[in-house]
C-alpha cells in the first residue's frame, strides 16, 4: 500500500487549497479513505474521510461546510477541497487507508487506520 499526498502549500486567512492523494497496492473503491490533519504535540485528528463499506462521508464539524472530500475511483486519487481557511487549519495532513470490518461506516478514527502517506503541510496565515 502506498499513499502520497500533494497540494499543500502557504495562504492567507480565507484561501483555497485542493490537497490530492495518489493511492496504489489496494482495492481503492472498497476500502476506508481519508484526510488526517496533526500539528506538533497533538494527535493526529480526522477531517474528512469516505466509508468503503457504504460510501458515506464524514467530516470534522469544524471544517463543514468548508471542506469537500471527493474521490476518483477510476485514478485511483482521493482530493480535499479546502476554502475559507482559518489559521487554526495549519497542520501536516495525511491520507489514510483502511481495510475496514463488515458494517463499520464511521471512518475518522486515527487508530482504525493501517496506512498512512508520509504529509504535505497546510500553513495559514492570519
Amino acid at each position: 500500500v502506498q499513499l502520497v499526498e500533494s497540494g499543500g502549500g502557504s495562504v492567507q486567512a480565507g484561501g483555497s487549497l485542493r490537497l490530492s492523494c495518489v493511492a496504489s497496492g489496494f482495492n481503492f473503491a472498497r476500502y476506508d479513505i481519508g484526510w488526517f490533519r496533526q500539528v506538533p504535540g497533538k494527535e493526529r485528528q480526522g477531517v474528512a474521510c469516505i466509508s468503503g463499506n457504504d460510501g458515506r462521508i464524514w467530516y470534522r464539524d469544524s471544517v463543514k461546510g468548508r471542506f469537500t472530500i471527493t474521490s476518483e475511483n477510476a485514478m485511483n486519487t482521493l482530493y480535499l477541497q479546502m476554502t475559507n481557511l482559518e489559521p487554526e487549519d495549519t497542520a501536516l495532513y495525511y491520507c489514510g487507508a483502511d481495510d475496514p470490518p463488515l458494517g463499520r461506516s464511521y471512518c475518522l478514527m486515527t487508530n482504525d487506520y493501517a496506512y498512512w502517506g508520509r504529509g504535505t503541510q497546510v500553513t495559514v496565515s492570519s
